[in-house]
């Protein structure tokens, strides 16, 4: 069986050292992006090494990306084609602000496997710490078409719940480069649905398709400086659901809901859709906590 749930949730975590320094976190801000106006002072706290923050969705790359997609299908009992596979969700919890180098152990495992009939979903967490403790951990929800029915729990739905009713009280239209998915993959995802036509087609698409990962850095991005004054340190968690494909070149319409906390935190509900086809939905059950 190409899933052996029982397997799979039993291996051990995989643990590998990762590092990553100012160049790895510029190449990923511009892959997710960023540079736009070039001189803009609130966009080089993205892209100029002196004056660098470090977006929090970077953990989803550091250190040449820890395991997530591709690392859930190299766990013992997972054996499976990749032209199958598609991100479903992510999600990312951050203990302390992430610096702009740093060395870091990286443990990952799967913890848990769905039955969805005609699909299985697996789950795969990351815990990432260095030597002053905890620095993230994140979550990435796996969806393999075709490789269910082994009589496995359901879990969750995975029916997207929709938007708030209510206006939006920000909305905001991020281009995507028609060269965006090719350089976002040199952060570390090289799966060839992004860059090569003749996979994209085997695998059902009629082009290549944006990382869901690049239109997660992007979308938080846009959050934070719409909402959090360009200050990434707010950030405390987000989460998404990949509910459809972004192909490059399009542009993306960002709707996001502010509901404040205490002590100056808050949560962020976010939609995102592309306009240039019908404003068809492409995260969703988005949600960004500040502190």
């Amino acid at each position: 069986m190409p899933i052996d749930a029982a397997e799979a949730l039993a291996a051990a975590p995989r643990v590998r050292e990762i590092a990553w320094d100012h160049k790895d976190v510029l190449l990923y801000h511009l892959g997710i992006g960023a540079g736009r106006p070039a001189t803009d002072p609130r966009e080089l706290r993205y892209t100029l090494e002196s004056r660098l923050h470090v977006l929090p969705s970077f953990a989803t790359v550091a250190g040449g990306g820890p395991p997530g997609v591709i690392g859930g299908l190299s766990t013992p009992g997972v054996d499976v084609d990749l032209a199958r596979v598609l991100h479903g969700g992510q999600y990312l919890r951050l203990h302390r602000a992430l610096p702009v180098r740093g060395r870091a152990s990286a443990a990952a495992r799967l913890v848990a496997a769905y039955d969805k009939g005609t699909a299985a979903v697996l789950v795969l967490r990351t815990e990432v710490t260095d030597a002053h403790g905890p620095l993230w951990t994140d979550e990435a929800e796996i969806f393999v078409r075709g490789e269910g029915g082994w009589g496995g729990a359901r879990g969750p739905s995975g029916r997207p719940a929709p938007p708030p009713a209510e206006p939006p009280d920000h909305t905001a239209e991020v281009p995507v480069r028609e060269d965006q998915a090719l350089l976002h993959r040199l952060s570390g995802d090289w799966n060839p649905l992004h860059a090569d036509p003749e996979f994209a087609a085997r695998a059902g698409f009629d082009r290549p398709v944006l990382h869901g990962l690049c239109t997660y850095g992007s979308t938080l991005k846009t959050v934070v400086d719409t909402l959090l004054d360009g200050d990434v340190n707010r950030v405390r968690e987000y989460r998404t659901r990949f509910a459809g494909v972004v192909h490059p070149g399009e542009t993306l319409r960002v709707r996001m809901w502010r509901s404040a906390g205490e002590d100056g935190g808050g949560s962020v509900r976010v939609a995102v859709s592309a306009v240039d086809r019908g404003d068809v939905p492409v995260l969703a059950d988005t949600v960004v906590r500040y502190g």
